[in-house]
């Protein structure tokens, strides 16, 4: 532990004022959990004024939320919060030198993940806004997940060019990976073990300090900052891992014309010896902001360590194959309604295809690499009409987004359930078939949330996701 840092951090006490730099699914709850917690006095939001996310400012500071989608508990927090005086958010940066530790959550993505170049412009301004405006003792924490190496690297740089001071001994710094998802993101804060990984014993010690008040179920875990960044992107490529294998064990279900939900059921009987305890559900594609990048800041860090990969030679890595599998997922989904207009006997150029959810995932407005997206061009491209419905989501960039379900689905020759929203469990599948107004429309069921038989009973061409079983059932 550093003599130096050890004695600033006795000196400036326990941490009483937070700032957390990042306004989204990661930042807002957080921030308002920290607010919550007797231990800390006030907490400042800080988010730029900008064209695109400055409105979250104003909406925050009323005690609303600026998240849509069911988030349990999150908006009266935010309002409890606000109304204490313990939150407020502001563009004004220049607060991080009055916080005893601010916390950075802005996404990482990838422009171009075959090139495993990732875009830290967003993110190394949060940085430097932080190094510009901290001051001695304080606490500096990553809380977005980014490549193995770069609190220690070039966080650490930043923040030493942009202060004057020196990471480790003049403040702390540290990674704690966020370990949230959508439609849960209180519950997983409070709940999940927290990885905490410092750049020297004193960093960790501080940073563990910070989540202790917050935790209700889970445990603090130390390891080192790359121990941490590690951890977090191997967890994300474990689960894109086991999502793509029973992705293709649903693929060869299809080919082999017997149904996944079957053969998953049995497979998992044997839960009990540990063998399945992973086993996950097939779908219509992967997409979010994590899964879908963070196995290729997994393989930029051992690109990048020292230490050269023993591996097969000329052999792809077993996790971007399992990101190529899942990538692959909508355009099986566009293969499954060619193939269900052609037993319709009818063309794709011209046809009307409904689009059933573009949030990524249920129950939300989180569309970020939406899979329905990547369905959603290739249908354009084969000259189809596509129209789009979502409970939530009510606008996206290039895409019309349509709240009224019926109207949707009214002419549809096609209709393809992307997202298992809750509004989606239990279609009529005759009001369908009336609305459609086809002797023969189809339905894709990417996420198995509708009655095959039902819908084959009506009238309905069926394809489904590992329904090799029903795929190609006689027209009724």
């Amino acid at each position: 532990m550093s003599d130096h840092l050890k004695k600033l951090l006795a000196s400036r006490g326990p941490i009483r004022t937070i700032g957390v730099i990042g306004m989204g699914y990661v930042g807002i709850p957080a921030a308002a959990l920290f607010a919550e917690t007797p231990a800390y006095a006030k907490v400042w939001g800080f988010q730029r004024d900008s064209p695109s996310s400055g409105y979250k400012i104003a909406m925050l500071n009323e005690g609303k939320s600026p998240l849509k989608g069911e988030e349990p508990g999150l908006e009266d927090l935010i309002r409890r919060v606000v109304a204490a005086q313990k939150f407020a958010c502001t563009a004004d940066f220049t607060k991080i030198a009055g916080c005893d530790a601010v916390t950075i959550a802005i996404q990482t993505p990838f422009a171009r993940p075959e090139d495993l170049l990732p875009d830290f412009g967003a993110l190394q301004e949060g940085i430097r806004q932080a190094g510009k405006n901290i001051t001695e003792g304080a606490l500096v924490v990553l809380e977005s997940t980014v490549t193995p190496g770069t609190t220690a690297g070039m966080a650490r740089e930043i923040l030493e060019e942009e202060s004057g001071m020196t990471a480790g001994e003049d403040f702390a710094l540290a990674h704690a990976p966020e370990r949230v998802m959508v439609g849960r993101l209180l519950k997983n804060i409070r709940e999940h073990d927290r990885i905490v990984g410092g750049i020297n014993e004193a960093s960790t010690e501080r940073a563990m300090e910070l989540y202790d008040p917050v935790l209700t179920k889970g445990t603090l875990i130390p390891m080192s900052a790359t121990a941490a960044e590690v951890t977090k992107t191997a967890e994300n490529t474990f689960r894109d891992l086991q999502i793509a294998a029973i992705n293709q064990l649903a693929l060869y279900c299809e080919a082999m014309g017997i149904n996944v939900y079957d053969v998953r059921r049995g497979v998992d009987s044997l839960k009990g010896e540990g063998i399945t305890r992973a086993l996950l559900w097939p779908g219509a594609g992967v997409g979010g902001h994590c899964l879908t990048k963070d196995t290729y800041h997994l393989e930029r860090g051992v690109a990048l360590a020292e230490t050269p990969l023993d591996y097969p030679a000329g052999k792809e890595s077993l996790y971007v194959l399992a990101r190529h599998i899942n990538d692959f997922m909508p355009r099986h989904m566009f293969t499954l309604t060619q193939e269900g207009l052609a037993r319709a006997g009818t063309d794709p150029a011209g046809a009307k295809i409904a689009i059933l959810g573009w949030a990524f995932i249920r129950n939300s407005d989180d569309y970020r690499n939406t899979p329905s997206e990547v369905y959603r061009d290739l249908a354009v491209r084969a000259a189809a009409k596509v129209a789009v419905h979502d409970p939530y989501v009510t606008s996206a960039p290039g895409v019309a987004i349509t709240p009224d379900l019926l109207a949707v689905i009214r002419g549809a020759d096609a209709i393809v359930i992307m997202t298992d929203h809750d509004a989606y469990q239990h279609l009529d599948a005759r009001r369908m078939r009336d609305r459609a107004k086809k002797d023969h429309p189809v339905i894709v069921d990417g996420r198995n949330v509708v009655d095959p038989d039902a819908f084959i009973a009506n009238g309905f061409v069926y394809k489904g996701i590992g329904r090799g079983d029903k795929n190609s059932h006689p027209l009724s």
